[in-house]
């Protein structure tokens, strides 16, 4: 597992300040919500599947808290926690809906005093909770915005309970991938993030200390009438926090040739398409092998009475 002095194995120069800034309006994001509602709710059907009863929920990356609904009527009787980098975002999260509001009431009078939703500002690359806290960490679509999405992994198992699960959804390689044939006819730099491949996640999961990732994949095609419709959706989904991403404005006749390379790509029905390759994961922390110093931890099943 990587230590915060060891070289992360999979890293990009994503500017963790520049991520903030792309994210510090939620207005600017709130456009491309359809496509994290979408994840979100086909997350929650795979999450169906697993058989948990959590008390503590974290949600690494809650964004404006849209998700913290749909795991509050999941997990009634848990402590629900938001946490998001942006304060802005936090800000928005800490302000439910009139149907959550009305139902955060209700769950204060009927349930434990850690019923309910919680939101936190921080960084989920280091999170601020002990060892050992959260039965269930959620994240949809919020990992490849961290430049070192292997030393996530641990701090996230770190955090987890024995037995506690993760899941989350992130952009695979293929995202983006009209933006980035139509960018290269204008120069080399990078226009969009290098997601990682989702093998190489489930590779990551079990360096970190995690049993048996399952991981998953599709590929969502939205369809745009224009190339501004297109690159709007582009950026409410993130933009470009690239340390290496060009700098400058670009001319007329540079961009000309950029929509033109745009325009070719048209489909048969006269529609622009734009690739979102959705990674799927979920793993297990699982019970320790060896203790702190390294010993064997040896466990005996009583044998049950015949």
């Amino acid at each position: 597992m990587a230590s915060p002095q060891s070289p992360s194995n999979m890293s990009a120069p994503i500017d963790l300040a520049r991520v903030r800034a792309l994210f510090a309006r939620p207005q600017r994001v709130q456009s491309s919500d359809f496509l994290r509602r979408e994840i979100a709710g086909r997350m929650h059907e795979r999450l169906q599947l697993v058989k948990i009863a959590p008390k503590q929920v974290l949600d690494a990356g809650c964004g404006a808290g849209a998700d913290l609904a749909l795991l509050q009527k999941t997990y009634p009787a848990a402590q629900i926690l938001g946490l998001d980098a942006a304060p802005a975002m936090a800000a928005a999260a800490r302000l439910p809906a009139p149907a959550t509001r009305g139902l955060n009431q209700m769950l204060s009078r009927l349930l434990p005093a850690k019923a309910g939703v919680d939101i936190v500002c921080g960084d989920f690359g280091s999170l601020p909770f002990g060892p050992n806290s959260l039965d269930l960490l959620w994240s949809n679509l919020a990992l490849h915005w961290h430049p070192q999405p292997d030393r996530v992994f641990a701090e996230w198992r770190r955090v987890l309970r024995v037995d506690g699960l993760l899941m989350f959804s992130n952009f695979g390689p293929d995202t983006f991938q009209e933006v980035r044939a139509a960018f290269a006819v204008l120069d080399e730099a990078p226009h969009t993030l290098p997601f990682v491949d989702m093998h190489d996640f489930g590779d990551q999961l079990v360096e970190a200390g995690f049993s048996t990732p399952v991981m998953d994949m599709e590929r969502i095609t939205v369809t745009y009438d224009t190339v501004e419709a297109l690159l709007a959706d582009v950026r409410a989904l993130g933009g470009n926090p690239l340390e290496t991403r060009r700098r400058g404005l670009v001319g007329r006749a540079a961009w000309d040739k950029v929509k033109g390379a745009f325009e070719a790509q048209r489909r048969p029905d006269g529609k622009l398409g734009l690739t979102f390759e959705v990674i799927y994961g979920h793993a297990f922390r699982p019970a320790p092998r060896t203790t702190a110093s390294g010993e064997a931890i040896v466990r005996f099943q009583p044998r049950k009475p015949g």
